[in-house]
């Protein structure tokens, strides 16, 4: 049975903390690989900044240098609201001899209750919560919690950065601050990275 680790999100734009949550994961649960799955519209938050196409694109640069991460583009493909249930049923259709485990940032895991058919989807797979500060990662349903570092980061912080022209050099993957500078994302034209990369 294949062990199947699922990070969903909006990746908007992908970071450092992203990858490491699913590292964290991979190694403390000793999974076959990590799949970051960029939602298409997330059933919880808007999204604005980068499209569909352009959160694709970024998460596949983030992950192409790791061996065991891959990208799933399932939800993108799929289109419309994106709700985990769904996803899953279909995945485990298609793989019936992978096993999934779905990856949440501690502060999902007190909110567990709230999502789409929460009790059909827990019979499913299994839930591995990352451990933070100031919550208390209680749920009626079973989640394996592991240790990770801290790390203070937020795609909406990033995007600020972004707009005002701030560096995110160290925040995001190389590649993917270059995407972001090439397409002009989330409304800058350069920021300060690209002199600190280039200055001799």
């Amino acid at each position: 049975m294949k062990r199947v680790g699922i990070l969903g999100g909006t990746f908007n734009p992908p970071h450092l903390g992203h990858l490491i949550m699913a590292n964290e994961a991979f190694h403390a649960v000793g999974l076959d690989e990590v799949r970051f799955m960029p939602n298409f519209i997330a059933p919880h938050k808007e999204v604005s900044g980068a499209g569909a196409k352009e959160r694709l694109a970024m998460t596949a640069l983030a992950v192409e240098d790791t061996p065991y991460f891959c990208v799933e583009d399932f939800e993108i493909r799929q289109g419309g609201v994106s709700y985990s249930f769904d996803t899953i049923s279909k995945l485990r259709e298609k793989e019936p001899d992978s096993e999934f485990y779905f990856i949440i940032g501690g502060d999902t895991v007190e909110g567990l209750n709230t999502w789409h058919r929460i009790d059909e989807l827990a019979a499913m797979i299994r839930f591995i919560g990352i451990k933070r500060p100031g919550y208390s990662h209680i749920s009626p349903y079973p989640v394996q919690m592991i240790d990770s570092p801290e790390i203070h980061l937020s795609s909406t912080m990033i995007r600020s950065r972004a707009s005002a022209g701030g560096t995110i050099r160290f925040l995001v993957p190389e590649k993917v601050g270059a995407y972001i500078r090439k397409e002009r994302l989330y409304g800058s034209e350069h920021d300060a990275s690209e002199s600190e990369e280039t200055r001799s």
